[in-house]
């Protein structure tokens, strides 16, 4: 069983049992609904969200079972997890977090390889390459990247003079 972590209890909401969940997973549409199970803390505790809505930068969920504040208290701060398997991605699907070693090809040369990917704002990531053992950051966007080989381990990109 292969976790995956997603986001972090950061509050509660209301006298009902509510949480805040403050999240940048990038297939949360998936995870957030009713049914689906997150694991909480270190310890993985398993629980199944009973209702979801988005408000501002949150995630808000409620547990089955649980319908009181204090309740649920034990939970702020933890971090959330789910299951990799429960994501049931399809062949050409990814967590950005699959792709750190991959080698980074501009021309057919390897220019480096991706040691993370960064949110840099809500609709903005960057990439962390190593590059002749330097920290170089290209754009993780639709423009700059040509061709994904996830089989290979490579992504191939097009490059802006003066980028490296």
């Amino acid at each position: 069983m292969e976790y995956i972590y997603i986001g972090k209890i950061v509050n509660t909401h209301g006298i009902k049992g509510e949480l805040r969940i403050l999240s940048d997973f990038e297939y949360k549409e998936r995870v957030f609904r009713k049914g689906f199970n997150l694991y909480i803390g270190k310890d993985k505790i398993k629980e199944e969200i009973n209702t979801y809505r988005h408000h501002k930068e949150f995630e808000m969920v409620t547990f089955n079972e649980y319908n009181n504040i204090n309740q649920v208290l034990k939970y702020l701060k933890e971090n959330v997890y789910i299951l990799k398997e429960d994501l049931n991605l399809g062949e050409e699907e990814y967590l950005e977090k699959e792709l750190i070693g991959f080698d980074v090809i501009e021309n057919n040369e390897v220019v480096g390889k991706i040691i993370n990917i960064e949110k840099t704002s809500p609709t903005n990531k960057i990439m962390e390459i190593n590059y002749k053992g330097k920290r170089v950051l290209l754009p993780y966007h639709k423009d700059f990247i040509l061709k994904l080989d996830l089989q290979n381990k490579k992504i191939e990109v097009k490059l802006i003079e003066g980028m490296i």
